[in-house]
């Protein structure tokens, strides 16, 4: 059986539900997609742009395949809402292509948690804008983004 994932549903706090997002956050920098795989239940429903996934073995895969074209991937996501069992988030991350260029991927996402914090469900909208290398904002070293890296509204996004 999974472990517990705290904190857990149903959110009654913004600091729990900011600390939920953050803690997804700094999963998906490590860009270990087995570790990342862990917060969702076995079968896990996704929907992430056009693609349809469930399970763990399903995200795993789509992670390795994003990560794999997707480099030097830093992401911050933000709260957008929450009630009971729900989340409403809003992220945009910033990667190159093996050819150099850049861009900063922009989205929501909806999220759906069972009784030990586990997510059962999540859809993904996601537009990709290309950027010059001179507009990243994202300038930490690969892995978690410091406590004191601006966020999303901080950053005017």
């Amino acid at each position: 059986m999974d472990a517990e994932r705290t904190p857990l549903p149903p959110f009654t706090t913004r600091e729990d539900a900011v600390l939920k997002v953050r803690l997804a956050e700094d999963a998906w920098n490590t860009r270990d997609p087995a570790r990342v795989s862990l917060a969702y239940t076995p079968d896990s429903h996704w929907r992430n742009r056009a693609e349809f996934l469930q399970g763990r073995a399903a995200i795993v895969g789509f992670l390795a395949r994003k990560w794999a074209r997707e480099l030097e991937y830093r992401l911050i996501k933000e709260l957008w809402g929450f009630r009971e069992n729900r989340m409403a988030v809003r992220f945009a991350c910033e990667w190159r292509d093996d050819s150099g260029h850049w861009f900063r991927s922009y989205g929501n996402e909806l999220w759906e948690f069972d009784d030990r914090g586990l997510m059962c469900r999540r859809i993904a909208s996601i537009n990709d804008a290309p950027i010059a290398e001179a507009d990243r904002q994202y300038h930490w070293p690969l892995g978690r983004r410091p406590d004191n890296h601006p966020g999303l509204s901080d950053l005017g996004f």
